[in-house]
């Protein structure tokens, strides 16, 4: 909340200091910010970009990396936010890092064992890697980390719009809104996205953009399954993850199944040889 502030002070409340105390044995965290009379409304799409947009546009990382310069929480998981030059290498820590809190929080799966790896090593730097290559570079942007629609707040009278309880770090602005993908977010509605692009247009290759969000939203429902036991997104995660895996997966050549389903996808995974 500090470098959102200090970076773009109208789009957060003024944070004042944060600390932590023992309350019965229990250590509590907290953080004194302004007070906020908020309605109980969504953002308008338009204005919401416009703070949003700002923030990643106007945001320069203190390295020039990818990163944070202290651990951030997603809700209560810790990000793995070591600086990196790559953003290939640095999602695909932090993803590593997600999916082990999953397997802490909800005990192993064998099918996401094995496609997890595959995604990490394979599809990461394929998808990924190619925003870095053929002379094609990104800016590491601030994000808030965890935009939905609980962290944004409409100031009663104003209407002015302000972001609360980030998991703040810097990284490829189209991260952002990898959590807006997620169904079970009323800003899921694609007028959200829509008017995000009219602000950030997509990255280069634009024809990859539907993916790239797609293995951000993977993050974004593999750290909400490591909060929830038992919850449906972590299948959904692993759907999404066999997907892209039979889209950009490297196969031995003819070896590459065609995937329309979870089950067909694990049969072929036992059969066909990865380099």
């Amino acid at each position: 909340m500090f470098e959102i502030f200090r970076t773009t002070p109208s789009s957060v409340p003024r944070p004042y200091g944060c600390g932590r105390f023992d309350q019965d044995g229990v250590e509590i965290h907290f953080l004194l910010t302004d007070y906020i009379d908020m309605k109980n409304e969504l953002p308008d799409p338009v204005a919401l970009s416009r703070v949003i947009a700002h923030l990643h546009r106007t945001s320069m990382s203190p390295t020039g990396e990818f990163g944070f310069f202290a651990t951030t929480c997603h809700g209560k998981v810790p990000q793995r936010v070591t600086w990196e030059r790559s953003w290939t290498s640095f999602y695909r820590n932090l993803l590593q890092a997600a999916i082990r809190k999953d397997f802490e929080a909800n005990g192993p799966w064998p099918p996401l064992e094995k496609v997890a790896p595959i995604i990490l090593n394979k599809v990461v730097p394929r998808l990924l890697g190619a925003l870095e290559s053929g002379g094609r570079s990104i800016k590491p942007a601030l994000i808030h980390g965890d935009l939905w629609e609980g962290n944004i707040a409409v100031r009663r009278g104003s209407g002015d719009i302000l972001l609360i309880d980030a998991a703040a770090y810097y990284a490829h602005s189209e991260m952002e809104i990898g959590m807006w993908r997620c169904e079970r977010h009323a800003i899921h509605d694609p007028k959200f996205t829509n008017a995000y692009l009219q602000q950030m247009p997509k990255d280069e290759p634009v024809e990859e953009w539907d993916d790239r969000n797609r293995l951000y939203c993977v993050k974004m429902n593999i750290v909400h399954s490591a909060h929830h036991r038992n919850a449906k997104e972590r299948q959904t995660a692993f759907e999404d993850m066999c997907y892209l895996v039979d889209k950009y997966g490297v196969y031995i050549a003819d070896a590459r199944p065609q995937v329309a389903r979870t089950e067909s996808f694990m049969q072929a995974i036992e059969a066909a040889k990865f380099h």
